[in-house]
């Protein structure tokens, strides 16, 4: 029964989030006199809610395959190859790019919600979408969590893939503020040079702390039985 539930949670949700990608990328048209940033270079894709909204589809379809081909025992003789997959997936962009999006968005929204998420977008994108992309990523991570253990790849490894996204995503957006002069986020407009350059820093470290963060909450719950790979040590059991 709890294995029917875990494959019935994986389904239900990636079709949540394929759904919501679709949605979004086919209905919600700002128009230009109404958001400038929508119509410009890059389309949905400015947007790193629009790129975690692809990640957890991508990361609930990975789970649902290593239910069908894989396993999700805590201490499996032979860990099977998606089994590998899903856990670095989940512990290096799965969870900290979600609760990287859900935190950001919620503290600006909650100082001024003009500098993400303008009122005047309202009509253009539906609340359920909003608290989708923005709220159950969070809910959805964590529970995640909860029903399925998982090994934590090298540090080294896990952290470098969350840094190459992210740089990779900063790296974007300054794109297209070069090929449309338009920020993507209105929060930018509002700072200087230094600021905007400081802005990125605090952002960038507080994803890598949101990747300590997974790794000591999938301890926590799990009591450890695995102790997490570190650059110079393979994963043993816990005695």
């Amino acid at each position: 029964m709890r294995q029917g539930l875990v494959i019935g949670f994986h389904a239900i949700f990636f079709l949540h989030y394929a759904f919501g990608v679709y949605y979004d990328y086919t209905y919600t048209i700002v128009p230009a006199n109404v958001g400038r940033v929508h119509g410009a270079y890059g389309g949905k894709f400015k947007f790193l809610t629009f790129w975690d909204a692809i990640l957890q589809a991508v990361f609930f379809l990975i789970c649902l395959l290593n239910d069908a081909f894989g396993t999700n025992a805590v201490n499996p003789k032979k860990t099977p190859f998606i089994r590998k997959v899903k856990d670095c997936f989940h512990a290096s962009l799965g969870f900290p790019v979600a609760m990287f999006v859900g935190v950001t968005f919620w503290a600006l929204m909650f100082v001024d919600r003009e500098l993400v998420l303008p009122k005047a977008l309202d009509p253009y994108f539906p609340w359920w979408l909003n608290h989708l992309m923005h709220t159950m990523i969070m809910v959805t991570t964590i529970f995640e969590m909860i029903v399925a253990s998982r090994q934590y790849p090298k540090r080294s490894r896990g952290l470098g893939i969350l840094v190459t996204f992210m740089l990779t995503y900063l790296i974007w957006i300054h794109v297209v503020y070069y090929k449309s002069g338009v920020w993507v986020y209105p929060v930018m407009d509002v700072l200087s040079q230094p600021m905007r350059i400081m802005f990125f820093a605090v952002l960038l470290t507080f994803c890598m702390v949101l990747y300590f963060v997974g790794e000591a909450l999938n301890n926590f719950i799990w009591g450890k039985m695995y102790v997490a790979r570190t650059e110079n040590t393979e994963p043993t059991l816990k005695t």
